[in-house]
């Protein structure tokens, strides 16, 4: 008995041993990979960087219009702020009181393309800009649409352009019976969003 106790002891020595020396090989295998992937990330971004306009290059060839209406441009940032504001209290106030499921903010405003290395700052404020406007635009238009949706789910009597992804659920303009039978359906069918 002592010397099958002996044996398992050993084999379960031996098993460590090359459990280590896997675990050793994994790591060496993971710094290799790392260093590969830096590697490649480095050449990546000087690959990306020789496209890079410098500023005073991209500020002389700016057209002079583009140039002069730039403000009018960037004022926009005081609309889409009080609108980002707004709509964020709006349904932070409202939506529980109608259990209306909460739009994800984070999921329409997304602002990653500043970091790109072939953008100079100009390029990469005017991509932030950009990013930050119609996110903020998106997002409304979803907290818009959850609330349509609760509140007057009714087709309009002509086509609309665009219209967001709830508006084919809702009710056939002057369908009086419809409306009535279905309202509740369609306020149930946040439940099975969350």
């Amino acid at each position: 008995m002592v010397i099958a106790m002996k044996h398992i002891d050993e084999l379960l020595q031996r098993i460590q041993v090359l459990q280590d020396e896997l675990e050793e090989e994994y790591r060496k295998r993971r710094e290799e990979l790392e260093l590969r992937r830096a590697q490649l990330a480095e050449e990546f971004l000087r690959t990306q960087r020789r496209y890079k306009t410098g500023l005073l290059r991209f500020l002389i060839r700016s057209r002079f219009l583009v140039v002069l209406t730039a403000p009018i441009i960037y004022a926009g940032w005081v609309p889409f702020l009080l609108m980002d504001l707004f709509v964020t209290l709006y349904q932070t106030l409202c939506f529980p009181v109608y259990r209306i499921p909460k739009v994800k903010r984070s999921e329409y405003v997304v602002l990653d393309r500043s970091e790109l290395p072939y953008l100079n700052l100009v390029e990469k404020f005017n991509c932030f800009y950009c990013s930050y406007g119609n996110g903020v635009v998106a997002y409304a238009r979803e907290v818009a649409a959850r609330t349509e949706q609760y509140w007057c789910p009714i087709k309009h009597a002509r086509r609309i352009r665009g219209a967001h992804n709830r508006y084919p659920n809702f009710f056939d303009y002057g369908d009086a019976e419809a409306f009535r039978q279905g309202m509740e359906r369609l306020r149930r069918q946040y439940a099975k969003e969350e």
